[in-house]
């Protein structure tokens, strides 16, 4: 059934709202606007309450879909996110390819980086976990991940690399995700702001491919579908496959 049976907006509509917000980077009052050329009479402020409900949802129920390394090769940096009027860290960490493996809002430095990583590591595969680490020159991650290797948290044998060049494709991540956080000109709350960012670090993780094997369709509706079907709306992935299948069939017979 349904996550959305019985309330006064049902169906696709919530997820489509919430999709669209976290995925072009615009303005609840513009999504507003953008609804009603569609027929829909929604205010920005309800929009608002749905990303705050639905965007970590998505990141947690698609994470296991998602979050999957497909390098063991890291690169790990932080960024900066403005939350209540102050600067709060916001730690990023992506694969060499650029797929997005994980990050950490924090308000303070102290310990931060150490949370960050043992996130970052906590239940990953034996094939998944990184023989290599990199970072900018910043002396937090050496002390950081030694302590996780002390703990077991981290594996002996991963290596602590700190070359500039090489976070050059998470610093040009960081790019992309400030473009998403522009239009919301600062967040008032970090249960908020880390509400927010979770769907920003999804979606573009989704459009990257990196829940590919569970997009049926491999476009965007296919996209959408993924996003639909973690709040129970529409048919089973089963059901659609075999529909798919069905159509492709259908189509070479013709």
């Amino acid at each position: 059934m349904s996550d959305f049976k019985g309330r006064h907006f049902e169906g696709e509509i919530v997820p489509w709202a919430v999709r669209w917000y976290c995925r072009y980077g615009i303005s609840y009052r513009d999504l507003e606007q953008m609804m009603a050329e569609r027929g829909v009479s929604v205010d920005h402020s309800t929009v608002y309450r749905w990303v705050q409900k639905c965007a970590p949802e998505i990141g947690k129920r698609l994470r296991w879909q998602w979050c999957c390394p497909r390098s063991t090769s890291w690169r790990v940096d932080e960024t900066y996110v403005k939350v209540g009027g102050k600067w709060a860290y916001l730690y990023r960490a992506v694969d060499k390819h650029g797929n997005t493996i994980d990050f950490y809002l924090s308000p303070t430095r102290n310990t931060a980086a150490k949370r960050f990583l043992s996130k970052a590591l906590n239940g990953l595969k034996e094939w998944e976990t990184p023989t290599v680490i990199n970072t900018d020159k910043a002396p937090i991650y050496g002390p950081a991940l030694a302590e996780l290797k002390v703990e077991g948290k981290c594996p002996e044998e991963t290596e602590h690399r700190q070359v500039k060049y090489l976070n050059n494709v998470v610093e040009a991540n960081h790019g992309k995700l400030k473009q998403l956080i522009r239009p919301v000109r600062g967040f008032k709350a970090l249960k908020t702001a880390y509400a927010t960012i979770n769907g920003f670090e999804v979606m573009p993780a989704l459009r990257k491919g990196q829940a590919s094997s569970f997009n049926i369709t491999r476009d965007m509706q296919g996209e959408a579908r993924l996003v639909e079907r973690a709040f129970n709306v529409g048919p089973g992935a089963l059901a659609e496959a075999v529909q798919f299948i069905s159509q492709q069939l259908e189509l070479q017979d013709a």
